[in-house]
Protein backbone atom coordinates (compact mmCIF):
# COMPACT_ATOMS: atom_id res chain seq x y z
CA UNK A 1 0.00 0.00 0.00
CA UNK A 2 1.65 3.54 -0.87
CA UNK A 3 2.65 5.96 1.95
CA UNK A 4 0.57 8.92 2.44
CA UNK A 5 4.06 11.09 1.04
CA UNK A 6 4.03 8.70 -2.14
CA UNK A 7 0.78 9.33 -3.29
CA UNK A 8 1.15 12.97 -2.57
CA UNK A 9 4.57 13.22 -5.12
CA UNK A 10 2.24 10.39 -7.48
CA UNK A 11 -0.78 12.67 -7.46
CA UNK A 12 0.58 15.78 -7.57
CA UNK A 13 2.63 15.03 -11.39
CA UNK A 14 -0.76 13.13 -12.57
CA UNK A 15 -3.13 16.30 -11.56
CA UNK A 16 -0.75 19.25 -12.21
CA UNK A 17 -2.74 20.52 -15.10
CA UNK A 18 -6.23 19.91 -13.25
CA UNK A 19 -4.85 21.99 -10.18
CA UNK A 20 -4.20 24.85 -12.40
CA UNK A 21 -7.78 24.94 -14.23
CA UNK A 22 -10.01 27.59 -12.54
CA UNK A 23 -13.27 27.09 -11.43
CA UNK A 24 -14.69 28.58 -14.90
CA UNK A 25 -12.65 26.44 -16.87
CA UNK A 26 -13.33 22.99 -14.97
CA UNK A 27 -16.96 23.49 -14.86
CA UNK A 28 -17.14 23.69 -18.46
CA UNK A 29 -15.72 20.29 -19.03
CA UNK A 30 -17.94 18.76 -16.07
CA UNK A 31 -20.16 17.33 -18.94
CA UNK A 32 -23.18 18.82 -21.14
CA UNK A 33 -24.86 18.23 -18.17
CA UNK A 34 -22.91 19.29 -15.24
CA UNK A 35 -22.97 16.10 -13.37
CA UNK A 36 -20.68 15.52 -10.59
CA UNK A 37 -19.39 12.81 -9.55
CA UNK A 38 -18.55 12.19 -5.64
CA UNK A 39 -17.54 10.35 -2.96
CA UNK A 40 -18.51 9.59 0.39
CA UNK A 41 -15.97 8.82 3.00
CA UNK A 42 -17.13 8.29 6.33
CA UNK A 43 -20.10 6.67 6.66
CA UNK A 44 -21.36 6.93 10.46
CA UNK A 45 -23.78 9.51 11.75
CA UNK A 46 -23.26 12.45 9.21
CA UNK A 47 -23.74 10.59 6.14
CA UNK A 48 -27.75 10.32 6.03
CA UNK A 49 -27.25 14.43 5.60
CA UNK A 50 -25.60 13.75 2.24
CA UNK A 51 -28.61 11.78 0.82
CA UNK A 52 -31.01 14.45 -0.43
CA UNK A 53 -28.19 16.30 -2.47
CA UNK A 54 -28.32 12.83 -4.53
CA UNK A 55 -31.72 13.34 -5.81
CA UNK A 56 -32.07 13.85 -9.39
CA UNK A 57 -32.45 17.43 -9.25
CA UNK A 58 -28.88 18.22 -7.88
CA UNK A 59 -27.13 16.18 -10.61
CA UNK A 60 -24.54 14.35 -8.82
CA UNK A 61 -23.48 10.70 -8.79
CA UNK A 62 -22.34 8.61 -6.23
CA UNK A 63 -19.60 7.02 -7.43
CA UNK A 64 -17.74 5.62 -4.34
CA UNK A 65 -18.60 4.07 -0.37
CA UNK A 66 -15.37 4.97 1.70
CA UNK A 67 -15.28 3.58 5.55
CA UNK A 68 -12.97 1.32 7.05
CA UNK A 69 -15.82 -0.59 8.91
CA UNK A 70 -17.85 -2.99 6.39
CA UNK A 71 -20.80 -2.71 9.00
CA UNK A 72 -21.22 1.20 8.17
CA UNK A 73 -21.04 0.62 4.43
CA UNK A 74 -23.99 -2.21 4.60
CA UNK A 75 -25.78 0.33 6.60
CA UNK A 76 -25.70 2.93 4.57
CA UNK A 77 -26.16 0.96 1.30
CA UNK A 78 -29.60 0.27 2.34
CA UNK A 79 -30.53 3.29 3.40
CA UNK A 80 -29.31 4.61 -0.12
CA UNK A 81 -32.27 2.28 -1.59
CA UNK A 82 -34.63 5.00 -1.15
CA UNK A 83 -32.60 7.58 -2.82
CA UNK A 84 -30.95 6.38 -5.69
CA UNK A 85 -31.23 3.70 -8.20
CA UNK A 86 -27.79 1.88 -8.56
CA UNK A 87 -25.17 0.52 -6.62
CA UNK A 88 -22.04 2.64 -5.87
CA UNK A 89 -18.74 1.35 -5.62
CA UNK A 90 -17.13 0.43 -2.51
CA UNK A 91 -13.40 1.08 -1.32
CA UNK A 92 -12.32 1.53 1.95
CA UNK A 93 -8.86 3.48 1.48
CA UNK A 94 -9.39 6.73 0.13
CA UNK A 95 -6.24 6.66 -1.48
CA UNK A 96 -7.19 4.10 -4.15
CA UNK A 97 -10.70 6.18 -4.98
CA UNK A 98 -8.70 9.30 -5.92
CA UNK A 99 -7.08 7.74 -8.44
CA UNK A 100 -9.98 7.86 -10.44
CA UNK A 101 -10.18 10.63 -12.75
CA UNK A 102 -14.08 10.52 -12.99
CA UNK A 103 -14.15 11.79 -9.29
CA UNK A 104 -14.78 15.37 -9.19
CA UNK A 105 -15.16 16.00 -5.55
CA UNK A 106 -15.10 14.20 -1.82
CA UNK A 107 -17.02 14.70 1.10
CA UNK A 108 -15.07 14.15 4.63
CA UNK A 109 -17.35 12.82 6.97
CA UNK A 110 -14.87 10.91 9.24
CA UNK A 111 -13.53 11.40 12.69
CA UNK A 112 -11.58 14.54 13.51
CA UNK A 113 -7.93 13.73 12.91
CA UNK A 114 -8.41 12.83 9.33
CA UNK A 115 -9.53 15.31 8.25
CA UNK A 116 -7.05 17.40 7.08
CA UNK A 117 -5.19 14.69 5.97
CA UNK A 118 -8.10 13.72 3.57
CA UNK A 119 -8.71 16.79 2.00
CA UNK A 120 -5.06 17.46 1.47
CA UNK A 121 -4.90 14.29 -0.45
CA UNK A 122 -7.90 15.00 -2.36
CA UNK A 123 -6.83 18.65 -3.33
CA UNK A 124 -3.41 16.90 -4.50
CA UNK A 125 -5.53 14.80 -6.93
CA UNK A 126 -7.06 17.69 -8.33
CA UNK A 127 -10.65 17.26 -6.48
CA UNK A 128 -13.14 19.30 -4.46
CA UNK A 129 -13.58 18.56 -1.09
CA UNK A 130 -17.10 18.87 1.25
CA UNK A 131 -15.55 18.87 4.80
CA UNK A 132 -16.99 18.69 8.20
CA UNK A 133 -15.86 20.69 10.98
CA UNK A 134 -13.62 20.75 12.33
CA UNK A 135 -11.80 21.35 9.62
CA UNK A 136 -8.63 20.38 11.39
CA UNK A 137 -7.14 18.47 14.12
CA UNK A 138 -4.54 21.13 15.47
CA UNK A 139 -3.67 24.73 14.03
CA UNK A 140 -0.91 24.04 12.07
CA UNK A 141 -3.66 21.72 9.92
CA UNK A 142 -5.70 24.26 9.30
CA UNK A 143 -3.06 26.76 8.14
CA UNK A 144 -1.84 23.99 5.55
CA UNK A 145 -5.38 23.34 4.38
CA UNK A 146 -5.83 26.74 3.77
CA UNK A 147 -2.56 27.51 1.50
CA UNK A 148 -3.30 23.78 0.00
CA UNK A 149 -6.38 25.35 -1.40
CA UNK A 150 -4.82 28.71 -2.55
CA UNK A 151 -2.73 26.70 -4.37
CA UNK A 152 -4.71 23.88 -6.39
CA UNK A 153 -7.53 26.58 -6.78
CA UNK A 154 -10.00 23.85 -6.00
CA UNK A 155 -13.66 24.32 -3.96
CA UNK A 156 -13.03 23.43 -0.13
CA UNK A 157 -16.59 23.92 1.36
CA UNK A 158 -16.75 23.36 5.48
CA UNK A 159 -19.30 22.01 6.63
CA UNK A 160 -20.23 24.54 9.08
CA UNK A 161 -24.37 24.35 7.25
CA UNK A 162 -25.65 27.50 8.78
CA UNK A 163 -23.48 29.90 6.76
CA UNK A 164 -26.36 28.68 3.88
CA UNK A 165 -29.11 28.86 5.98
CA UNK A 166 -32.03 31.37 4.33
CA UNK A 167 -33.14 32.93 8.07
CA UNK A 168 -29.16 32.98 9.32
CA UNK A 169 -27.94 34.85 6.22
CA UNK A 170 -31.16 37.16 6.51
CA UNK A 171 -30.73 38.01 10.17
CA UNK A 172 -26.82 38.22 9.53
CA UNK A 173 -27.39 41.05 6.47
CA UNK A 174 -29.75 42.67 8.87
CA UNK A 175 -27.33 43.14 11.95
CA UNK A 176 -24.27 44.04 9.70
CA UNK A 177 -27.25 46.38 8.55
CA UNK A 178 -27.42 48.43 11.95
CA UNK A 179 -30.57 46.01 13.06
CA UNK A 180 -29.55 46.19 16.42
CA UNK A 181 -26.87 49.31 16.56
CA UNK A 182 -23.00 48.01 16.58
CA UNK A 183 -22.71 44.50 17.73
CA UNK A 184 -20.26 44.15 20.73
CA UNK A 185 -21.21 40.93 22.00
CA UNK A 186 -21.71 37.34 21.08
CA UNK A 187 -22.27 34.46 23.13
CA UNK A 188 -21.86 30.80 21.53
CA UNK A 189 -24.25 28.36 23.60
CA UNK A 190 -24.67 24.04 23.30
CA UNK A 191 -26.21 22.27 26.12
CA UNK A 192 -26.89 18.29 25.83
CA UNK A 193 -27.26 15.30 28.54
CA UNK A 194 -24.74 12.93 27.56
CA UNK A 195 -24.16 9.77 29.36
CA UNK A 196 -21.44 7.65 31.33
CA UNK A 197 -18.66 6.90 28.71
CA UNK A 198 -17.60 3.70 29.31
CA UNK A 199 -13.43 2.77 30.19
CA UNK A 200 -10.93 1.82 27.78
CA UNK A 201 -11.15 -1.78 27.83
CA UNK A 202 -7.89 -3.86 25.45
CA UNK A 203 -9.52 -6.01 23.23
CA UNK A 204 -9.48 -7.19 19.60
CA UNK A 205 -10.71 -4.85 16.63
CA UNK A 206 -14.16 -5.63 15.81
CA UNK A 207 -13.51 -8.22 12.60
CA UNK A 208 -14.71 -5.79 10.40
CA UNK A 209 -12.94 -2.59 10.89
CA UNK A 210 -9.34 -2.15 9.40
CA UNK A 211 -8.19 -0.81 13.11
CA UNK A 212 -4.66 0.61 10.74
CA UNK A 213 -6.90 2.53 8.47
CA UNK A 214 -9.08 4.04 11.17
CA UNK A 215 -5.93 5.29 12.89
CA UNK A 216 -4.30 6.93 9.80
CA UNK A 217 -2.01 9.77 10.60
CA UNK A 218 -2.49 9.13 14.31
CA UNK A 219 0.61 7.17 15.99
CA UNK A 220 0.10 3.59 15.90
CA UNK A 221 -2.08 2.08 19.22
CA UNK A 222 -3.57 -1.09 20.21
CA UNK A 223 -7.47 -1.05 20.15
CA UNK A 224 -9.73 -0.36 22.95
CA UNK A 225 -13.68 -1.03 23.32
CA UNK A 226 -15.82 0.94 21.62
CA UNK A 227 -13.15 3.61 20.56
CA UNK A 228 -14.76 3.45 16.70
CA UNK A 229 -18.42 4.06 18.25
CA UNK A 230 -18.02 8.18 18.35
CA UNK A 231 -16.29 7.59 21.72
CA UNK A 232 -13.24 8.40 20.02
CA UNK A 233 -14.24 11.84 20.78
CA UNK A 234 -13.76 11.85 24.62
CA UNK A 235 -10.83 9.51 24.67
CA UNK A 236 -7.95 11.74 24.86
CA UNK A 237 -6.55 14.13 22.25
CA UNK A 238 -5.29 11.53 20.07
CA UNK A 239 -8.35 11.20 17.51
CA UNK A 240 -11.12 13.85 18.73
CA UNK A 241 -11.20 17.52 19.40
CA UNK A 242 -13.00 17.97 22.70
CA UNK A 243 -16.81 19.27 22.93
CA UNK A 244 -15.50 22.60 21.44
CA UNK A 245 -14.40 20.79 17.91
CA UNK A 246 -17.16 18.93 18.09
CA UNK A 247 -19.83 21.45 18.62
CA UNK A 248 -18.76 25.10 19.22
CA UNK A 249 -17.44 25.70 15.67
CA UNK A 250 -20.91 26.19 14.51
CA UNK A 251 -22.09 28.82 16.44
CA UNK A 252 -18.38 30.54 17.34
CA UNK A 253 -19.06 30.76 13.35
CA UNK A 254 -22.33 32.43 13.77
CA UNK A 255 -20.79 34.72 16.39
CA UNK A 256 -17.83 35.93 14.09
CA UNK A 257 -20.11 36.44 11.68
CA UNK A 258 -21.90 38.56 13.15
CA UNK A 259 -19.37 40.29 14.57
CA UNK A 260 -17.62 41.08 11.56
CA UNK A 261 -13.89 39.85 13.38
CA UNK A 262 -11.13 37.24 12.29
CA UNK A 263 -8.77 36.19 15.17
CA UNK A 264 -8.94 37.56 18.61
CA UNK A 265 -6.41 39.73 20.63
CA UNK A 266 -6.81 37.24 23.72
CA UNK A 267 -8.16 33.69 24.54
CA UNK A 268 -9.25 32.05 27.93
CA UNK A 269 -10.95 29.24 29.54
CA UNK A 270 -12.94 27.98 32.59
CA UNK A 271 -12.97 24.31 32.03
CA UNK A 272 -13.02 20.68 33.74
CA UNK A 273 -15.05 17.39 34.26
CA UNK A 274 -17.81 18.08 35.82
CA UNK A 275 -19.73 14.99 35.62
CA UNK A 276 -19.38 10.87 36.13
CA UNK A 277 -15.50 11.83 37.54
CA UNK A 278 -14.97 8.08 37.29
CA UNK A 279 -15.83 7.24 33.98
CA UNK A 280 -13.82 7.02 30.86
CA UNK A 281 -14.50 10.67 29.60
CA UNK A 282 -10.68 11.84 29.69
CA UNK A 283 -11.39 16.15 28.82
CA UNK A 284 -13.21 18.92 29.83
CA UNK A 285 -17.29 18.43 29.65
CA UNK A 286 -17.94 21.97 30.63
CA UNK A 287 -16.45 24.99 29.21
CA UNK A 288 -16.32 28.50 29.15
CA UNK A 289 -14.11 30.14 26.82
CA UNK A 290 -13.79 34.03 25.92
CA UNK A 291 -12.16 35.57 23.14
CA UNK A 292 -11.72 39.48 23.13
CA UNK A 293 -11.53 41.84 20.11
CA UNK A 294 -10.15 45.29 19.05
CA UNK A 295 -13.52 48.18 19.77
CA UNK A 296 -14.68 45.96 22.84
CA UNK A 297 -16.12 42.97 21.07
CA UNK A 298 -16.45 39.69 22.77
CA UNK A 299 -17.10 36.41 22.05
CA UNK A 300 -18.24 33.96 24.77
CA UNK A 301 -18.69 30.07 24.02
CA UNK A 302 -20.67 28.66 26.94
CA UNK A 303 -20.87 24.68 26.42
CA UNK A 304 -22.37 21.84 28.80
CA UNK A 305 -21.99 18.40 27.22
CA UNK A 306 -23.45 16.64 30.01
CA UNK A 307 -25.84 19.08 31.49
CA UNK A 308 -28.93 19.32 29.51
CA UNK A 309 -30.32 22.25 31.07
CA UNK A 310 -31.08 25.01 28.69
CA UNK A 311 -29.29 28.25 29.94
CA UNK A 312 -30.60 30.05 26.97
CA UNK A 313 -33.67 28.65 26.19
CA UNK A 314 -32.58 26.37 23.49
CA UNK A 315 -29.69 23.34 23.55
CA UNK A 316 -27.63 25.56 20.86
CA UNK A 317 -27.72 28.52 19.29
CA UNK A 318 -25.95 32.26 19.30
CA UNK A 319 -26.60 35.52 20.96
CA UNK A 320 -25.85 38.49 19.27
CA UNK A 321 -26.10 42.06 21.55
CA UNK A 322 -25.46 45.60 20.21
CA UNK A 323 -26.07 48.98 21.29
CA UNK A 324 -29.78 49.06 19.61
CA UNK A 325 -31.01 45.95 20.41
CA UNK A 326 -30.16 42.11 20.17
CA UNK A 327 -30.46 38.78 18.17
CA UNK A 328 -31.33 35.08 18.90
CA UNK A 329 -30.47 33.01 16.16
CA UNK A 330 -30.14 29.17 15.78
CA UNK A 331 -30.44 26.68 13.34
CA UNK A 332 -34.25 26.78 13.68
CA UNK A 333 -34.99 30.74 13.01
CA UNK A 334 -33.99 33.72 14.52
CA UNK A 335 -35.65 36.53 17.01
CA UNK A 336 -34.97 40.02 16.59
CA UNK A 337 -35.30 41.94 19.85
CA UNK A 338 -35.27 45.65 20.45
CA UNK A 339 -32.73 47.40 23.20
CA UNK A 340 -35.89 47.34 26.09
CA UNK A 341 -36.03 43.27 25.11
CA UNK A 342 -39.17 43.38 22.83
CA UNK A 343 -39.47 40.76 20.02
CA UNK A 344 -39.51 42.63 16.74
CA UNK A 345 -39.20 40.09 14.35
CA UNK A 346 -38.85 36.36 13.71
CA UNK A 347 -38.38 33.44 11.39
CA UNK A 348 -40.43 30.83 10.37
CA UNK A 349 -38.70 27.82 11.76
CA UNK A 350 -37.11 25.06 9.60
CA UNK A 351 -36.35 21.76 10.04
CA UNK A 352 -32.93 21.64 10.93
CA UNK A 353 -31.97 19.57 14.03
CA UNK A 354 -30.59 20.74 16.77
CA UNK A 355 -28.61 18.79 19.32
CA UNK A 356 -29.25 15.30 18.40
CA UNK A 357 -26.65 13.65 16.29
CA UNK A 358 -25.92 13.80 12.64
CA UNK A 359 -27.67 17.23 12.45
CA UNK A 360 -29.75 16.64 8.59
CA UNK A 361 -32.11 18.95 7.48
CA UNK A 362 -32.72 21.37 4.74
CA UNK A 363 -29.84 23.85 5.28
CA UNK A 364 -27.04 20.91 5.19
CA UNK A 365 -28.83 20.21 1.37
CA UNK A 366 -28.63 23.68 0.69
CA UNK A 367 -25.20 24.03 1.72
CA UNK A 368 -24.51 21.17 -0.13
CA UNK A 369 -26.38 22.95 -3.72
CA UNK A 370 -23.97 26.10 -2.78
CA UNK A 371 -20.95 23.32 -3.14
CA UNK A 372 -21.63 21.87 -6.19
CA UNK A 373 -22.91 25.10 -7.91
CA UNK A 374 -19.91 26.56 -6.85
CA UNK A 375 -18.08 23.66 -8.73
CA UNK A 376 -19.92 24.45 -11.72
CA UNK A 377 -19.17 27.89 -11.61
CA UNK A 378 -22.30 29.44 -11.00
CA UNK A 379 -22.14 30.62 -7.73
CA UNK A 380 -19.78 31.65 -4.24
CA UNK A 381 -18.76 29.19 -1.85
CA UNK A 382 -20.90 29.92 1.45
CA UNK A 383 -17.85 28.46 3.90
CA UNK A 384 -15.05 28.47 1.88
CA UNK A 385 -11.82 26.78 4.05
CA UNK A 386 -10.23 30.55 4.17
CA UNK A 387 -12.44 31.53 6.30
CA UNK A 388 -14.53 28.49 7.92
CA UNK A 389 -10.81 27.28 9.46
CA UNK A 390 -10.65 31.37 11.35
CA UNK A 391 -14.01 29.85 13.11
CA UNK A 392 -12.13 26.06 13.33
CA UNK A 393 -9.00 28.12 14.90
CA UNK A 394 -11.09 29.13 17.69
CA UNK A 395 -12.11 26.28 18.95
CA UNK A 396 -8.79 24.55 19.04
CA UNK A 397 -7.80 28.10 20.82
CA UNK A 398 -10.18 26.90 23.31
CA UNK A 399 -8.42 23.75 23.98
CA UNK A 400 -4.93 24.81 23.84
CA UNK A 401 -5.99 27.70 26.43
CA UNK A 402 -7.37 24.29 28.51
CA UNK A 403 -4.83 21.87 27.88
CA UNK A 404 -1.68 24.40 29.42
CA UNK A 405 -4.21 25.90 31.89
CA UNK A 406 -3.83 29.42 31.09
CA UNK A 407 -5.33 32.12 28.89
CA UNK A 408 -3.11 33.60 26.54
CA UNK A 409 -2.93 36.57 23.73
CA UNK A 410 -3.55 36.29 20.16
CA UNK A 411 -1.84 37.66 17.37
CA UNK A 412 -5.21 39.02 15.23
CA UNK A 413 -3.59 38.64 12.12
CA UNK A 414 -2.25 35.55 11.93
CA UNK A 415 -3.76 33.47 14.97
CA UNK A 416 -0.16 32.56 16.32
CA UNK A 417 -0.18 32.30 20.20
CA UNK A 418 1.90 35.04 21.76
CA UNK A 419 3.08 31.75 24.21
CA UNK A 420 5.85 29.05 24.04
CA UNK A 421 3.94 26.47 25.35
CA UNK A 422 0.40 26.96 23.62
CA UNK A 423 2.72 26.85 20.25
CA UNK A 424 4.06 23.85 21.36
CA UNK A 425 0.50 22.13 20.93
CA UNK A 426 0.37 23.88 17.20
CA UNK A 427 0.80 20.47 15.48
CA UNK A 428 0.45 17.19 16.71
CA UNK A 429 3.02 14.13 15.92
CA UNK A 430 1.91 11.61 13.32
CA UNK A 431 2.54 7.91 12.12
CA UNK A 432 5.81 7.97 10.43
CA UNK A 433 5.02 8.53 6.52
CA UNK A 434 1.69 10.82 7.44
CA UNK A 435 3.24 13.84 7.98
CA UNK A 436 1.38 16.67 6.74
CA UNK A 437 3.16 18.80 4.97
Amino acid sequence: MTTRRSFLKKSTVAGLSALAMPAASYARILGANDRINVAFMGLGRRVPAYFDSLRKKHNSHLLYLCDVKKSQVAKTQNRLKAIIDYQPKVEEDIRIILENKDLDAVFVATPDHWHAHATSMALDAGKHVYVEKPCAHNPKEGEIMVARQAATGKMVQMGNQQRSAPHSIEIIKAIHEGAIGKPYKAIAFYSNGRGEVPHQIKQAPPADLNWDLFQGPAPRQDYFHDIWNYNWHWYGWKWGTAESGNNAIHELDIARWALQVDFPDHVSVNASKKHYQDDGWEMYDSMYATYTYGENKEIHWDGNSRNGYNTYGAGRGTLIYGTEGSVFVNRAQYKLFDRGGKLIKESTKTNETGVALGGAGNMSTQHIANFYESIRGKATLNAPIKDGAKSNHLALLANISYRIGAGFDVDNQTGNAFNREAMQLWSRTYETGWELE
